[in-house]
């Protein structure tokens, strides 16, 4: 287990959702992950911020009751400047959906889309530096980009959030890169070609890690969530992808300790 206290500009540093019945998906994440919650920011709705042992690791919403939008769980990067990030995404051909706007003493924030129509937020930290712990099951490990290619939206990011791109391991099948701050990875880029899931196009993939990828699968189905992909082998240890109640994908992922 280790304590987040300080997030690089351009590292994840917190991840949300936005959902219909905020109750019901508290729960679903209380039972799976042993989340407890404590209020968070109002400025845009009900919102809680989601604890493990004190200490905060993500946020849940409710959408308003007219906001008929996809369901997902969104990685926040940091920013040093959430208004001039902004102007970054849109010179760069992205799109702003939310803000430049407050969340009260909490930081300031930023919702928008990459060329490629994938959603992620900027978060200029204030009260609030975002994730405050690393490692532990029920904690976000990692973020994964995918899309159709990784050249022209890898650039993106380089340019806006200052990231290095550099390709994956080249024995690697696939248009993969992996996005790097200060030397460190930070996330990766799945470029899927024509096999790109129409329905949800580019989007981002938030991965939480369990101490049990099979019994923790298992307990997402009888949650009333679903299993999209069953527990497998994975690039950093065995992983499975599901679906909580309305709909929100993510991975499960138990992480081989560092040797």
């Amino acid at each position: 287990m280790t304590e987040a206290t300080r997030h690089e500009p351009g590292a994840p540093c917190w991840v949300s959702l936005m959902v219909h019945s905020l109750d019901t998906i508290k729960e679903f994440y209380a039972d799976l992950f042993g989340w407890e919650y404590e209020p968070g920011p109002q400025h845009l709705g009900p919102y809680v911020r989601a604890l493990l042992d004190g200490r905060e690791v993500a946020g849940l919403g409710r959408l308003p009751a007219d906001r008929h939008l996809p369901v997902a769980w969104t990685p926040y990067l940091a920013t040093e400047d959430a208004d001039a990030t902004a102007e970054s995404i849109r010179s760069c051909g992205g799109t702003i959906g939310v803000g430049p706007l407050d969340a009260g003493e909490a930081g300031r924030l930023v919702i928008g889309s990459d060329p490629g129509g994938a959603v992620f937020g900027a978060w200029q930290a204030r009260a609030h530096a975002g994730t405050a712990l690393r490692g532990t099951p029920g904690t976000p490990v990692w973020h994964e980009l995918i899309t159709r290619e990784t050249a022209s939206v890898g650039k993106f990011y380089q340019v806006v959030f200052g990231h290095e791109a550099r390709p994956c391991d080249p024995d690697d099948d696939g248009d993969r890169l992996t996005l790097s701050v200060a030397g460190r990875p930070v996330a990766s880029v799945h470029g899927l070609g024509s096999a790109l899931p129409r329905p949800r196009g580019p989007h981002w993939m938030t991965y939480f890690e369990v101490a049990d990828v099979d019994a923790a699968a298992g307990l997402v189905a009888g949650l009333g969530g679903e299993v999209l992909r069953p527990p497998g082998p994975g690039a950093a240890g065995p992983e499975a992808t599901v679906a909580d109640p309305e709909g929100a994908v993510f991975t499960l992922v138990t992480t081989a300790p560092a040797g």
